[in-house]
This record gives structure tokens, C-alpha cells and sequence, in this order.
């Protein structure tokens, strides 16, 4: 019994993705439950920002009391994100950085496994990575991250430098 309980317990640690001085982590879903170990983890890794990628199941005045602003952006399990929730997340990320370069997002989905883990791959795609790089990068940390159509959305994903210009480095060159 308590081998199943151990299975049941275990969570893949939360995932601190750091490139071009843009910081993410990637979390699974929190609770209500366990929403103050999940505050702590936050303020260790200086999160201003929480993004969910799936519905709602926690409340978040306890988050927001502590000065972390949570995004909803929503969209299916298992697939690629609309390009609505794309434009919103780098919006996020644009604002977010100018605000705080110091700062980091947190994003997460159900395990953590998919959605969020891609929409990280995006952001390191439009900061310049190839995109097998960038999933190489995430799959370090989460073992499992991103399936197969996932992947190819990834693969056929264009960037279009839409964080570039962040931190104030305004004379950064860019091949557009």
C-alpha cells in the first residue's frame, strides 16, 4: 500500500528554464491543498507572474496577496496552442520583462508535461533557439515534455521576434 501511495505522491519537480535572461518554471497544477508550498516554491524562484494553460481548479486571492498576478490562457489538452493564446502568452512575456527583467514566469498545465512545456518552447524559439533545442532543453528537466503532435506544431513553428527589444537592449541586431 504505501508503494502506491508513493506513486500516487510523486511529482516531477518544478522545471527553472533560463535563456537570453528570460527565466520560466515549469510547474504541474497546484491545489487549494497545496497552494502554500506551491507560494514558496514561487518566491525561491522569483515569480511575478503565474500562467495556467488549463482550467481553473484552485483559487488564486492567495497567489494575488502576494503580489503574483495569475493569466488564464486555456486550450486543449494534447494539442498545439491557437495562435490566439500564443499572442497573448508573448504579450505576457513582453510585458513581464520590461516590468521586471529579474522576474520569472511560471506556467503550468495539468502535469506539466504538455501545454505548458510548449508554450515555453515558443518563447525560446522566438529568442532564437531551433526548436529541437528548445524541446531538448525543457526534456532535460521534464522527462515525458511535449508529445508527438506537439512536436510537429514546434518543428513548423516560424518566430516572428516578438521578444526581442526586452530589457532595454534596443540595439540588439536582429535579422528580420
Amino acid at each position: 500500500m504505501t508503494s502506491n501511495m508513493r506513486q500516487k505522491d510523486i511529482r516531477p519537480a518544478p522545471a527553472r528554464i533560463e535563456f537570453k535572461g528570460m527565466k520560466f518554471l515549469i510547474t504541474d497544477r497546484p491545489s487549494d491543498s497545496n497552494i502554500q508550498n506551491y507560494i514558496v516554491e514561487l518566491k525561491k524562484n522569483n515569480v511575478s507572474t503565474v500562467v495556467r494553460v488549463c482550467e481553473p481548479s484552485y483559487k488564486i486571492d492567495e497567489l494575488e496577496s502576494q503580489g503574483i498576478t495569475v493569466s488564464d490562457l486555456a486550450y486543449d489538452d494534447g494539442t498545439p496552442p491557437p495562435q490566439r493564446i500564443v499572442d497573448e502568452w508573448l504579450e505576457i512575456l513582453r510585458k513581464n520583462y520590461q516590468e521586471n527583467p529579474e522576474a520569472c514566469v511560471a506556467v503550468h498545465c495539468v502535469a506539466g508535461l504538455g501545454r505548458a512545456p510548449v508554450l515555453v518552447s515558443v518563447a525560446l524559439i522566438e529568442l532564437g533557439l531551433k526548436y529541437e533545442a528548445a524541446v531538448e532543453l525543457i526534456r532535460e528537466k521534464r522527462r515525458g515534455a511535449i508529445n508527438s503532435r506537439q512536436l510537429a506544431y514546434l518543428e513548423k513553428y516560424r518566430p516572428k521576434s516578438r521578444l526581442k527589444n526586452k530589457n532595454g537592449h534596443k540595439n540588439s541586431c536582429c535579422v528580420q
